[in-house]
C-alpha cells in the first residue's frame, strides 16, 4: 500500500468522524437516522478517497495546496463538534458543555444585532417556534458565524504570512482546479478574477439570503422546524460554512490569478532583455 492511498485513507477516516459527530454524542433518536448518517459517511469516505487517490482529481480544488482544505475541514469539524456539545448539555450537562453554551451565549449576544446574519436566521423561525429552540439557534447560530470568521481570517494570514500556495514545486492548475478548463477560451487571467468575485459575492451575501429563502418557504409552504437536534446541528453548520468557503475560494482564485500575471510578467520580462518579444 503506497503513500498516497494511505494518506487517502487517513483522509476518509476524518470524513467518517466529521459525519458521525453528531450521532455519537446527542442521544439517539428513534426516528432511525443512525443507519442515514452511515450511508452517508460510507459514500463520503469512498468519494475522498477516490479524489485523494487518483492522479488527477475531479471535484476536490487545491488538492496539492496545503492546507487550504485542511483549514475548510477543520473549521467544519470545529463547528460540528462544539454545536453536538452544546446541544448534548441540554440532556447530560457537564463542565464542557455547560462552558461551552457561557461562551455560546456571550457570542451570540454579541452577534445578535439588528440586520446581522444571527438576527436573520433566527426571524427565519415561524411565530410559534419554542423559545428554547430560538435560544439554543442563536447560541449555534452565532458559535458557527465566529468560526467561519475566524477561518476565514486565518487563511488571509496564511497568504501574507507564508505566500500560500508557493511551495517548493511549482502550482499545478490541473490537478488544484479541475472544474477550471484553461482551454475554454478567453484570458486565463480575467476567467479567474471573474470566478473569483462571483465566489466573492455570493459568500457575501449567502448568509443573509439563506435566512431570507428560508422564512418564504416558512411562509409559502412548510414551516421550518429544528425540534432534532441533528437537523438543527447540519443546517446551522451549512449556514456558517458555505459562505465562508466561498470567500476562502473566491480569496484562493484570486491568488492563483494574481501568480499567473505575474509570471507571464516575468516571461515577458526575460523575453525582451534577451530580444525575443512576444507574438
Amino acid at each position: 500500500m503506497n503513500t498516497t492511498l494511505l494518506k487517502a485513507l487517513a483522509r476518509a477516516l476524518c470524513v467518517v468522524v466529521l459525519i458521525a459527530t453528531p450521532t455519537l454524542f446527542l442521544p439517539i433518536q428513534p426516528n432511525g437516522n443512525s443507519a442515514v448518517v452511515a450511508l452517508v459517511a460510507v459514500f463520503a469516505a469512498l468519494f475522498t478517497i477516490v479524489e485523494y487517490s487518483v492522479a488527477s482529481p475531479s471535484f476536490i480544488e487545491f488538492r496539492s495546496a496545503p492546507p487550504f482544505n485542511r483549514l475548510r475541514f477543520a473549521a467544519l469539524f470545529f463547528t460540528v463538534l462544539t454545536l453536538s456539545l452544546i446541544l448534548r448539555g441540554g440532556d447530560n450537562p457537564s463542565t464542557m458543555t455547560l462552558l461551552l453554551q457561557g461562551i455560546g451565549r456571550q457570542i451570540g449576544d454579541a452577534l445578535d444585532v439588528p440586520f446581522s446574519p444571527v438576527r436573520l436566521v433566527q426571524l427565519m423561525m415561524s411565530e410559534n417556534t419554542p423559545a428554547s429552540v430560538l435560544e439554543t439557534l442563536r447560541v449555534a447560530a452565532g458559535l458557527a458565524y465566529l468560526v467561519s470568521l475566524i477561518s476565514i481570517a486565518a487563511f488571509i494570514m496564511m497568504l501574507r504570512v507564508k505566500r500560500w500556495p508557493r511551495r517548493s514545486e511549482s502550482f499545478n492548475v490541473w490537478i488544484n482546479l479541475p472544474m477550471f478548463d484553461p482551454t475554454a477560451g478567453g484570458d486565463v487571467v480575467q476567467r479567474l478574477h471573474r470566478d473569483s468575485q462571483i465566489n466573492l459575492i455570493l459568500g457575501f451575501l449567502l448568509p443573509f439570503l439563506i435566512p431570507a429563502v428560508g422564512k418564504l418557504i416558512s411562509i409559502y409552504a412548510t414551516p421550518i422546524a429544528l425540534n432534532d437536534p441533528q437537523t438543527l446541528i447540519w443546517m446551522v453548520a451549512a449556514w456558517a460554512f458555505l459562505p465562508a468557503s466561498l470567500l476562502m475560494r473566491g480569496i484562493a482564485l484570486s491568488r492563483v490569478a494574481q501568480m499567473i500575471h505575474n509570471q507571464r510578467k516575468r516571461a515577458y520580462a526575460e523575453a525582451a532583455a534577451g530580444g525575443l518579444l512576444p507574438v
